[in-house]
């Protein structure tokens, strides 16, 4: 029963990853992260700690969001789709997943999250994830390139 139930524990956080960056909530997204987790994006310097982490993202976010030429406000929306647990233990678990990011332009980027989450206080967190951005669209509004 522990598998199960941490099985669903890590996919709810990684659901919480993307529902809190859809809403433009950075300090609410670096906490499904451990104090001192590592967001790194390929091709770029890793993010180290929640605050970090949140830095990082409140551009990628704020550019996503931004009002379009109609003055309508923009969005951001992550799918997070075949999530394979690799690694499973009571204390650690390993993840790969894909993901695709849409904003009002549609498709914004896509990619490849592999992610270690450890079981701290009581909960599963991200202790380390790397994003591998596969491609982008060429108005992407994310930003992201590798």
């Amino acid at each position: 029963m522990w598998e199960l139930a941490a099985r669903e524990a890590v996919r709810d956080n990684i659901a919480r990853y993307t529902h809190a960056g859809d809403r433009g909530r950075v300090n609410d997204l670096a906490a499904v992260f451990t104090e001192g987790g590592v967001l790194h994006v390929k091709g770029r310097e890793p993010a180290e700690g929640r605050e970090a982490i949140a830095r990082f993202l409140s551009g990628a976010v704020e550019n996503g969001s931004r009002h379009d030429a109609g003055g309508r406000p923009g969005f951001v929306r992550h799918f997070v789709a075949n999530i394979a647990f690799e690694h499973l233990s009571r204390t650690e678990i390993h993840t790969a997943s894909y993901f695709v990011v849409f904003t009002g332009h549609g498709p914004d980027h896509w990619g490849r999250y592999r992610d270690r989450h450890v079981f701290e206080d009581g909960r599963w967190l991200i202790a380390h994830r790397y994003v591998r951005i596969d491609a982008a669209a060429s108005a992407s509004t994310m930003r992201f390139t590798n």
